[in-house]
């Protein structure tokens, strides 16, 4: 298909884009120092600007095409340039364009409802939308603090996450993100926050380094641990992701959900399941705790449910903890003014019918083990430590030396992730994420729709990549 990239470069009071965009645009994660006039001492790089998507390939203000391989942001499973969804937003704002949840209905929140509840696993039936991942992080936390209070345990409000696990941003889901330098700019943030270690088996205690079973039992022995200190009547949940995004794709060690699980029920404590990145296929089901095999209390979900073609997320909860609200006067006092937006849920369901469609998640599960086999492959270069993650969802962890697994320190990974491998690897054409929330790692989570062919074309272009940065370590 032929690609136009044609667009004005220009505002419409005449302004060109670029210079606006420096001079207006508050970027979201960004040091904006790179980005100002040489004049006042800063480097004088203009602000990339994304003007189209088709498949699996973006393209800049200047023609230049890229390789999408993160989805935007774990976000478009899909591919981008899908009319099928512009045209179900477009027919969905002709018809009813807004209206709120609260204490009304819509058919397209409705309906969404209704599908995502068969998606999910055991009783999980109770829909409440919100418009991203971290609203949906916010709300599961305040259910779970207002039912114990319903239920005659009042004092259960704390929660225990991973560390370097990344949440969200609003105040409450910050204190459960475990990134301290995310977190220090806010503080003081919520209490009751509780962390534990994650399941980076790369990094497991050595004496646990050659048992994965026993490392992840271990891991997930840290969570009842912490109960006990903190206190069972204190403790109303644990979130986990089933791959944890930040710190590089750490999938679950076998037979660690199982444990987690049993160690919930045992002190009366609910499982937040979070798959805002890991659900709607980018694991291999609609949820990825069926990937896992287990049933959480909780599960909170966003990006790939429209595939981003408009914001929604959703904190979807069991029939037991929508009990207490169903009699007299009780409600759950929390909302947004757009979550569940009648033209988001109905791009959300044209998004879903083209996952089912298509076979986006069989895809997934069928091809993922040649992206896993493409990417070991890398393991050569003096550079790559691990590689490591689950579905179309992968990370690999840079070291100093692979033997000895020495990582980069703060001022190595600032050098070698900032200072060379961002720009680098999108100047070779590939949109990926350079990350040091952690130890240094490349993540990549491209759209479903790719297959071998895309697999051989990211890993050619990290390895081209990598070798140069190897020379210049």
């Amino acid at each position: 298909m032929s690609i136009d990239t044609s667009t004005t470069t220009t505002t419409r009071n005449g302004t060109p884009l670029a210079e606006a965009a420096r001079d207006h645009l508050w970027g979201h994660f960004t040091r904006h120092s790179v980005y100002e006039s040489t004049d006042t001492g800063g480097l004088g790089n203009e602000v990339p600007i994304i003007v189209r998507g088709e498949g699996h390939r973006i393209w800049d203000i200047n023609g230049r095409s890229y390789f999408d391989g993160l989805a935007g942001l774990f976000t478009v499973q899909v591919g981008h340039g899908r009319t099928q969804l512009a045209e179900a937003a477009a027919a969905q704002a002709a018809q009813l364009a807004y209206f709120p949840l609260w204490s009304y209905a819509h058919p397209a929140a409705i309906e969404l409802a209704e599908r995502l509840a068969a998606y999910a696993p055991g009783d999980l039936n109770r829909v409440f939308f919100t418009t991203g991942g971290g609203e949906a992080v916010e709300s599961a936390w305040k259910l779970a603090k207002q039912y114990y209070k319903l239920t005659g345990r009042p004092g259960k409000h704390k929660v225990i996450s991973r560390s370097v696990a990344y949440h969200g941003t609003p105040h409450g889901a910050l204190s459960i993100t475990g990134i301290p330098g995310a977190k220090a700019p806010f503080e003081p943030l919520v209490p009751g926050a509780v962390k534990v270690p994650h399941t980076g088996f790369y990094r497991a205690p050595e004496h646990l380094r050659s048992d994965e079973y026993a490392f992840g039992q271990w891991a997930a022995n840290r969570i009842a641990e912490a109960i006990e200190f903190e206190g069972a009547d204190t403790v109303a949940a644990v979130f986990l992701e089933p791959v944890q995004n930040s710190g590089g794709c750490f999938p679950p060690p076998p037979g660690y959900f199982e444990r987690v699980r049993e160690i919930c029920d045992s002190y009366d404590v609910l499982l937040v399941s979070d798959e805002t990145i890991c659900a709607f296929g980018r694991i291999g089901s609609m949820f990825a705790c069926d990937d896992f095999g287990y049933v959480p209390d909780i599960i909170t979900c966003a990006k790939g449910m429209s595939s981003g073609y408009a914001p929604i997320g959703a904190m979807i909860a069991s029939d037991r903890l929508f009990e207490p609200f169903r009699h007299g006067t009780t409600s759950f006092a929390h909302g947004f003014t757009f979550g569940g937006h009648p033209v988001s849920a109905a791009v959300a369901m044209a998004n879903l019918d083209l996952i089912e469609a298509e076979g986006l998640n069989e895809r997934v599960a069928t091809l993922a083990p040649a992206f896993r086999a493409e990417l070991d492959g890398l393991r050569d270069l003096p550079i790559v430590g691990d590689v490591r993650g689950a579905g179309y969802f992968y990370g690999i962890e840079l070291v100093k030396d692979t033997e000895t697994r020495e990582s980069f320190d703060e001022a190595e990974s600032e050098r070698l992730l900032r200072g060379f491998l961002s720009k680098a690897l999108f100047e070779a054409g590939l949109y990926c994420r350079a990350d040091d929330r952690g130890d240094p790692v490349i993540q990549l989570a491209p759209p479903l729709t790719i297959g071998k062919p895309e697999f051989a074309e990211i890993a050619g272009m990290l390895r081209s990549v990598l070798t140069e940065a190897c020379e210049l370590l």
